[in-house]
């Protein structure tokens, strides 16, 4: 057991030796001196200043004045390793028939999906809302209406479109089809890399 004490104490001490060349960049980054983070901290210069070049360790009470002084969170302030199961428990859930398996957690912010499309339910009925919709097909074919348009997707394919036009999707009757789907809302915007 004091081999894994000893293994996790090292693996502690090592992040926190980082932190200082971390918040020297992060000051760095946003263009301040050691006087403006002071002044918004109500941190001494001179703990800054042992801070960032290591002669201080950091206590839990100055992190997180600089990590609101810098407006990151905590984890990425230290840059501390994930601990614990990464594993998400996803719960999928009954839209409209389909199975929905949300694969973001927040709330706010872009809604990551899988959705099982059943081979029932072909009949459109296009609805509109705020929004931006991203949608992949992993394996079937997908009917997409979009406004006065209409497609056929297979597997890879991708559609991109405003959710202010009335759209819909679903089966083209003759297999389910699964898909991901990111959906964001008004004043939100993904950035899709090619």
């Amino acid at each position: 057991m004091s081999g894994v004490e000893d293994t996790s104490a090292a693996e502690i001490a090592a992040v926190l030796d980082r932190v200082g060349a971390r918040l020297q960049l992060l000051r760095a980054h946003r263009q301040l001196t050691l006087a403006d983070v002071a002044k918004a901290t109500g941190i001494s210069k001179s703990t800054m200043s042992r801070l960032e070049t290591g002669q201080r360790r950091p206590t839990l009470g100055l992190l997180l004045a600089l990590s609101h002084a810098y407006q990151v969170g905590l984890d990425d302030l230290v840059a501390a390793p994930e601990e614990g199961d990464p594993r998400i428990r996803l719960k999928p859930g009954r839209v409209k028939g389909r199975t929905v398996i949300p694969l973001t957690g927040q709330p706010d912010g872009a809604q990551a999906w899988k959705i099982v499309v059943p081979a029932g339910k072909v009949d459109p009925q296009p609805r509109a809302h705020d929004g931006h919709e991203w949608i992949y097909v992993l394996s079937g074919h997908l009917h997409l209406v979009v406004g006065d348009q209409d497609w056929v997707l297979g597997p890879g394919e991708v559609a991109e479109f405003s959710t202010q036009v009335p759209h819909w999707f679903g089966s083209t009757g003759e297999e389910p089809s699964e898909i991901l789907s990111i959906f964001s809302r008004p004043g939100e915007r993904m950035t899709v890399r090619t």
